[in-house]
């Protein structure tokens, strides 16, 4: 790290830090203000839906950077976590386990993710172009088929998780939701410390992240970048399917008016990655942060201020850390397409 980076550092720590207090400030003033709204917003019930609504984000945040790290910009998260959530619920109502279903919605992400790679790595279209497609697809299948097979955009299911509940750890006030959540939560934890060790670890996350920003010295050292990046795209579906899958599972539902259930969460996705600077650690903690004003937004709905407001709470609290913070590098090579003479 050169010298001349050092001042850039030591600006972007002073944004968080600047970021942070406002986001106290903030919450003081509101405090104040709503009184007893707010009473409830650091408790074991706040802390629990915190984590819930993470899973989508976070894990299709995960897929990201896979994907992202390796040279392909996978913009298309928000229809894998559509995708697979409907296939989730389809696949438990017919089988009857919740397992199965999980699996299957999973491998519906996955094959829409092999169709991506395809398109991109073989076919050398635009990633941006094909991710957007991946999404509108996603968009207008899921409804589609919802619609011949139940009668409506909205499905439902009786089964959902069964909550792990650990002993004593559980009564722990406040974190106790750590230890009495449903097990994509539980999954959650292990995905970002096993991706974070993946990428930081081994001979794979070495290669992911050369495949992006050097594929030509990759390359050279006799590995090849496409194989790679397959398996990148291929693991960025997976992920973003475990996301999708356990959300809709969780909820037993799912539903496809607007922008269906999803509701932007795979684009949320990309900012959680993108303000993590794309460690799975801290695209987590992006995650939470978000979850967290989602869970404030409904402690918020039951005050004096307008709920269309109220509602913007989590975007705009998203755009202004985001702005406080900077840019974030990307890979060098993200976006490129890459054509080997042996391959």
């Amino acid at each position: 790290m050169g010298m001349r980076e050092l001042p850039s550092i030591g600006r972007r720590r002073g944004s968080i830090v600047g970021a942070v207090v406002l986001a106290v400030a903030v919450g003081v003033v509101l405090r104040s203000v709503m009184g007893g709204p707010l009473s409830g917003i650091v408790s074991k019930g706040a802390l629990s839906s915190t984590l819930r609504l993470s899973v989508p984000i976070a894990f299709a945040a995960l897929g990201g950077i896979f994907a992202e790290k390796s040279g392909v910009i996978n913009i298309g998260l928000e229809g894998h976590l559509i995708i697979s959530a409907f296939v989730a619920i389809y696949a438990v109502n017919t089988t009857g386990s919740v397992w199965i279903g999980f699996v299957a919605g999973v491998l519906a992400s996955t094959l829409l993710a092999g169709v991506f790679a395809v398109v991109c790595l073989e076919f050398r279209a635009d990633q941006i172009i094909a991710g957007l497609a991946v999404w509108l697809v996603a968009l207008g299948l899921a409804p589609f088929l919802s619609t011949v097979i139940y009668g409506s955009v909205n499905a439902s299911s009786s089964m959902s998780f069964e909550r792990i509940t650990i002993p004593v750890l559980s009564e722990i006030p406040v974190l106790g939701a750590l230890f009495d959540a449903s097990p994509p939560v539980y999954l959650l934890f292990l995905a970002v410390g096993g991706s974070w060790y993946v990428l930081n670890r081994t001979a794979f996350g070495r290669w992911v992240q050369a495949s992006g920003e050097n594929p030509q010295a990759l390359d050279t050292a006799g590995v090849s970048v496409r194989r790679v990046r397959y398996a990148s795209v291929l693991l960025s579906g997976v992920l973003a399917g475990i996301g999708g899958a356990s959300f809709a599972i969780d909820l037993s539902q799912f539903s496809g008016n607007g922008q269906t259930m999803i509701e932007g969460r795979g684009f949320i996705a990309i900012v959680a990655y993108l303000l993590g600077n794309y460690n799975p650690i801290g695209a987590f903690f992006s995650t939470t942060l978000f979850a967290g004003l989602q869970t404030l937004q409904i402690q918020l709905q039951s005050g004096f201020l307008p709920s269309s407001l109220v509602q913007t709470i989590p975007y705009l609290t998203v755009i202004v850390v985001l702005a406080l913070v900077g840019r974030t590098r990307t890979p060098d090579a993200a976006g490129d397409h890459y054509e080997s003479g042996e391959e």
